[in-house]
């Protein structure tokens, strides 16, 4: 029994977890690669909603020779980013800081509020507003500052109801917890662009094809791009652009994901939400909406007792687990959100809702009014973005939502900054090579090591998407048993957040789970060890791989020359010169291309016959 205890804890602890660059596009070369011959000239455009240089009248140079000797280039920038949610705001402010890149925004519906209430750890968002500091952006304004209008110095979770955990007992986590102003974050990234109020028309049929033909063009300097403005009845708009990054969500339409077998599915969170007013007429403790402090954020409420005495709802409940996520917003205010943490396939919405509204009322708080109504819908995990492809994915078109916990926006921002950096770099060069920029930025956001530590939350997803909510109680009050920097670390998962230093490496990896195995209830522990065997055996090889030395790194995204098309240029370039120092007539390689020395020592290059 002792050695079956062992190997479990030994087997778990190491792989235990919490919940091609395009290639060179040159013509073959003998001497050397084709370098760019562009002569534009970029210009900076604050952003002005209003003020932009009219469509059709751009007096922007455009990007390419390409484009300049085109007519039917209607507009031109450096970078083209597609979808204007925090994603697209934020590598399009990031690139303009520096004054040097002209940057456009095409969104039909800029002009909308972004929906979502963003929840962030304090500490967290601090990283995110240092790293936008250093591009000059301040995120500011809401009323506590830092675009932030709500913060609460505590978490509360309850996981009462099994292992012998009192229905009413809370755990409080000591780490502060804040809501994102949407609104105040949206001035705060509406800078450095302009905005076209149009969208793009193409679908990806294949690395770097599109239809319908001619949409969309790929060119050794850049790309040309047809938008459909936000009048139905316009002309589609031909933009002209170096770079195009798509910010336009998990189920883009441009960017291709490696999705060949084998290949884990996206699960899906669903989330009903309602900021809401509520009757206090008969409260007692006016510190309290229900049992819910109004100084702390309630993360997880994963009790089902308001199902009590209906056997067939309390079924349901425990094979389809949801939550009570809960924002107390000062007074009588609070948002609430019924959330199914990720599932496949999906937990209804209105599932969701009628289960937040009865656990509400069985809580006695009473709804006087619903100021706004949310539907979250995040795909999680999933493939990863194709490599070889020119468009550059940048948020849920990239996969970057975590694969266990469905968090987004400071990962996301986070990685903005990085390929921000990036492409500033290749674009400020004489001759850039977009295909390096696109590759390199891919890079910049999934390295090996941050895909294998992906991959490590990856088989986490999984493993809470079979869990029934009694395992989900114990898997999380075991999970906030641990100190604060393993799980902490945990939920970051993006190099750069706070704690993640310690998730980084396979060695901090196996840490973590052997940490956290002895906080499980033995049945959890059990049924985790069998999904890790199972998940290793018949998914594929990536838990192995995030947890162990073994197995390598996975497929990088750094930029490779073609070696197919351009051969090894310097040996070609060696014998140029050497035909250049001959004195025969004819001087010749032996494939398929002849290279003839003349008298004047000048090299010809000719196809063989």
């Amino acid at each position: 029994m002792r050695i079956l205890v062992i190997i479990t804890c030994t087997f778990t602890s190491l792989f235990c977890c919490f919940s091609h660059a395009f290639l060179a596009t040159s013509p073959p070369l003998l001497v050397g690669p084709i370098s760019s011959t562009s002569t534009s000239s970029t210009r900076y455009y604050p952003f002005c909603s209003k003020n932009f240089p009219a469509i059709g009248t751009s007096s922007l140079k455009s990007s390419s020779n390409a484009a300049d000797n085109n007519n039917n280039i209607d507009d031109s920038c450096d970078v083209l980013i597609l979808g204007g949610g925090p994603a697209g705001c934020a590598i399009a402010s990031l690139l303009g800081s520096n004054g040097k890149l002209d940057v456009v925004v095409a969104n039909k519906d800029f002009d909308k509020d972004w929906v979502p209430n963003y929840g962030v750890w304090k500490d967290e968002w601090q990283t995110v507003l240092d790293e936008y500091k250093s591009f000059g952006i301040e995120l500011d304004g809401g009323e506590f500052g830092r675009s932030v209008d709500r913060e609460w110095d505590v978490t509360d979770c309850y996981f009462g109801g099994s292992f012998d955990i009192p229905t009413e007992k809370r755990m409080r986590l000591d780490r502060p917890y804040c809501r994102v102003d949407r609104f105040a974050l949206k001035k705060s990234l509406t800078k450095n662009f302009r905005v076209v109020e149009a969208n793009h028309m193409s679908n990806a049929i294949g690395i770097n094809v599109y239809s319908p033909a001619g949409t969309l063009i790929h060119d050794e300097d850049g790309t040309t791009i047809q938008l459909q403005p936000k009048d139905a009845d316009s002309s589609p708009i031909t933009m002209r652009t170096k770079i195009v990054i798509d910010t336009t969500g998990h189920e883009t339409k441009l960017v291709m994901k490696d999705n060949i077998e084998p290949y884990t599915q996206p699960g899906f969170q669903i989330a009903y939400g309602a900021s809401v007013v509520v009757d206090e007429t008969e409260s007692t403790n006016l510190s309290k909406i229900g049992p819910y402090e109004k100084d702390a954020m309630t993360l997880f409420d994963y009790r089902t007792d308001h199902f009590d005495g209906n056997e067939s709802e309390t079924i349901k409940a425990n094979k389809a687990p949801t939550f009570m996520y809960a924002m107390p917003l000062g007074g009588n205010r609070v948002f609430f959100e019924e959330t199914s943490l990720v599932a496949r396939p999906a937990v209804s919405f209105q599932e969701c809702k009628d289960r937040c509204f009865k656990r509400l009322k069985h809580h006695g708080i009473v709804v006087t009014k619903i100021e706004e109504e949310e539907f979250c819908y995040i795909p999680m995990g999933g493939a990863l973005p194709a490599r070889d492809q020119r468009i550059l994915g940048l948020g849920g078109a990239a996969t970057m939502v975590h694969p266990s916990t469905g968090y987004h926006i400071c990962r996301c921002l986070m990685g903005a900054s990085s390929v921000a950096k990036v492409i500033q770099e290749e674009l400020a060069l004489e001759q850039p090579n977009i295909d390096r920029a696109v590759a390199s930025s891919y890079d910049a956001l999934w390295s090996p090591g941050n895909i294998r530590q992906r991959n490590f939350a990856t088989f986490g997803g999984e493993f809470l998407m079979k869990q029934n909510v009694v395992g989900l109680r114990g898997f999380f009050d075991g999970f906030f048993k641990l100190p604060l920097e393993l799980w902490g670390g945990f939920l970051a998962g993006w190099p750069g957040l706070a704690y993640n230093e310690n998730h980084e490496s396979w060695e901090k990896r196996i840490w973590f789970g052997l940490n956290f195995i002895v906080k499980l209830p033995l049945p959890v522990a059990a049924d985790m060890f069998l999904s890790i065997v199972s998940y290793s055996l018949t998914e594929n090889f990536s838990l192995i791989q995030s947890v162990t030395p073994l197995l390598g790194d996975p497929p990088s995204y750094k930029y490779k020359r073609n070696m197919d098309s351009i051969g090894d240029v310097a040996a070609k370039e060696e014998a140029v010169g050497m035909i250049r120092q001959s004195n025969a007539d004819v001087a010749e390689m032996p494939t398929e291309v002849a290279i003839t020395a003349e008298k004047t020592k000048d090299v010809e290059i000719v196809e063989s016959t």
